[in-house]
């Protein structure tokens, strides 16, 4: 009884770091830019389980070489809760690790904006320069090619561009029509 007291850390542990994972991933992002607090929980739960599942018995059985006064359900509890743990510490890792990506991806976005702002507020019809400062972009291809729209002074029609970032600034927009991005994005999603 009293090993099994000492040892019985396992699932209190899963279950705070869950929900650890979750916070860890929704400010932290491991991929994209953004991920909601529920999708951390899955992906927390869901690894946490396979930790539990795949490490927790023979990282107890080489606990148990190291200590053989343990019982094996201590050892394995033990070990599963290093595993949890771990994956935790993983989770966070991938995070930080991730955070420059996001900056970068932000001033790409930065930039394309600007660009395409500088466009529409030279070239495009008087009816959409006025609102070139109030752009609807989309990423078509993150990094390479994105669209950038603005509604005409009206606010029924939309004038859109099409930047690309890695071209030269004289060469990197491009008219693409009126269609609005929300319908673009229809097709999409």
């Amino acid at each position: 009884m009293r090993w099994r007291r000492r040892g019985a850390w396992l699932w209190p542990t899963f279950i705070v770091a869950t929900a650890l994972d979750a916070v860890i991933v929704h400010a932290l992002p491991i991929s994209g830019d953004r991920q909601s607090f529920f999708s951390g929980l899955l992906v927390g739960l869901i690894l946490n389980l396979l930790a539990v599942l795949f490490c927790s018995r023979p990282f107890g059985g080489l606990l148990r070489h190291r200590r053989g006064d343990l019982p094996v359900g201590v050892a394995r509890n033990y070990a599963g809760t290093l595993a949890v743990s771990l994956v935790s510490a993983g989770i966070l890792c991938l995070g930080v690790l991730h955070q420059p990506a996001i900056r970068q991806d932000q001033r790409v976005l930065d930039d394309v904006i600007v660009r395409a702002e500088a466009y529409i507020g030279d070239h495009a019809p008087a009816a959409f320069a006025v609102n070139a400062l109030h752009p609807d972009t989309l990423t078509i291809q993150s990094g390479v090619v994105y669209r950038t729209c603005v509604p005409s002074l009206d606010g029924t029609r939309t004038y859109c561009v099409i930047v690309k970032p890695k071209l030269p600034l004289a060469q990197s927009v491009i008219p693409a029509g009126y269609e609005p991005n929300s319908i673009l994005a229809q097709g999409t999603n």
